[in-house]
């Protein structure tokens, strides 16, 4: 992905074709010199502290007048030496001072193009594009881009990766999308209220500190134990709905949009054909969350989250709370022809798995279609996870010495995302007929399967 060149044959000066990034860019960049010593101020304050009380006032006017314009210079070099192109096949991004690097992006290889907006840069008319490559942990970007221009850069690498030509793809723009769903901010509140991991941050928040109060009192002991309750139980709340507020699904020629966030905006988008893995979560205390308006949980009611595997890819959610009906719809957009099957359409595993597993063996289902491998685990918080036929790694049969003594196996399926589904507590027999069977269905489904590339 990356590879240097250092060797004099990349010239300091852009190529013929070669952009630059937004002026802008060089405040972001001139905080680094000032982020080392915060650093290493914080790494060890006590001798930081007593450097600052040597300094005198003009030897600290001297060091702010030398920091402030190196860490300027810094800012525009960086942004200075910094080029990206696009040709037939790749992006190109050039970087470095001192030592140059060039990355090659390969379009056929692009998972994800993401356009992303922190608070400030929202402020100031600017945009981050970051791209998702298989492959790769971590995201490539240019940051920052004008809004206007992320956005007609994003189009145009998943024209040139849909096939047009060099020529013809940067005239043809964002396609069109149709908006699918938009969750309201009220509905989003009550799902998180009705989250039982909030309430059991908030719990522990609440009721731990005060215990260790009660058993040490340490200050430094409830304020080390508090601080990280309490943020866990803000990012539990808080967090979620900072980050899914205004969330946005919308389908369009190269896949699913989705937009959300209150302060920093992310606009993603889900590549069609590279799904791997779709999960439909159901938290016991949603199930019956506006069942009285649809006739009851067996018409439909309740509310969902829906979140998804991509292989190279950081999206997780598709949807964070829809009703089943909603939901459903939008999972058959992103997996074309596959029909989430229905509670009833589950099979349990036999009565004896509750000698395995007592009670919770009950939440274990299993359902085949002609599209995916279904398979649901929880019984309080109920993960129902849709595999499709075609992007099956492997299968495996796994067999403990417990699982034997009552003729009991579990069947694992793994998928191109590094995850696997499991089908557990199944009978041994037809565990084995599922793993020959579901072996039959991934060949066969490979052939039929959609191409792994952008649409136009």
């Amino acid at each position: 992905m990356t590879t240097p060149g250092a060797e004099g044959s990349v010239p300091a000066g852009a190529h013929a074709g070669e952009r630059r990034l937004h002026p802008v860019t060089p405040l972001r960049r001139a905080w680094a010199p000032v982020a080392v010593i915060i650093g290493w101020a914080m790494h060890d304050p006590d001798q930081a502290q007593e450097q600052l009380t040597r300094l005198t006032t003009v030897t600290l006017l001297i060091g702010l007048s030398v920091l402030v314009p190196a860490a300027a210079l810094y800012g525009f070099l960086t942004w200075w030496f910094t080029h990206f192109s696009v040709t037939d096949s790749e992006l190109r991004i050039r970087t470095g001072l001192l030592y140059r690097r060039t990355a090659h992006i390969r379009l056929e290889r692009i998972q994800a193009v993401d356009v992303t907006q922190p608070l400030l840069a929202r402020v100031a008319g600017v945009a981050k594009l970051k791209l998702d490559v298989v492959g790769t942990d971590k995201k490539d970007e240019l940051a920052f881009l004008g809004e206007d221009e992320a956005r007609a850069l994003r189009a145009e690498l998943l024209a040139r990766a849909a096939g047009f030509a060099p020529e013809t793809a940067h005239e043809v723009g964002e396609a069109p999308a149709r908006q699918l769903l938009r969750v309201q901010p009220g509905v989003l509140a009550v799902s998180l209220v009705l989250t039982g991991a909030t309430w059991g941050s908030l719990a522990a928040a609440l009721v731990v500190p005060p215990l260790l109060w009660l058993a040490t009192h340490s200050v430094w002991t409830v304020l080390a134990t508090a601080l990280p309750l309490l943020g866990a139980a803000g990012a539990s709340s808080v967090g979620r709905f900072v980050g899914e507020f205004d969330w946005t699904v919308s389908e369009s020629p190269d896949g699913l949009r989705i937009d959300h966030g209150l302060l920093d905006r992310t606009h993603e988008t889900v590549p069609p054909g590279r799904v791997q893995t779709v999960r439909i979560v159901e938290p016991l205390l949603w199930r019956r969350w506006g069942a009285h308006r649809s006739g009851g949980a067996g018409s439909g009611g309740g509310r969902v989250r829906v979140e998804l595997d991509v292989a190279g890819s950081a999206n997780s959610v598709l949807v964070p709370v829809a009703s089943r009906e909603v939901a459903a719809a939008v999972v058959a957009r992103v997996l074309p022809g596959v029909t989430v099957p229905s509670p009833a359409e589950l099979s349990r595993p036999p009565r004896r798995a509750g000698r395995c597993v007592p009670l919770w063996w009950r939440g274990y289902g299993l359902a085949v279609t002609d599209t995916v491998f279904a398979a649901r685990h929880g019984l309080l918080r109920r993960n129902l996870s849709l595999v499709p036929h075609a992007k099956v790694q492997s299968v495996r049969l796994v067999q403990g010495p417990w699982g034997r003594l009552w003729r009991l196996a579990e069947v694992r399926v793994d998928t191109g995302a590094g995850k696997t589904v499991r089908a557990r507590l199944r009978d041994a027999q037809e565990a084995a007929e599922l793993l020959r069977a579901q072996a039959e269905r991934s060949r066969t489904g490979r052939r039929s399967a959609r191409p792994d590339r952008w649409m136009a």
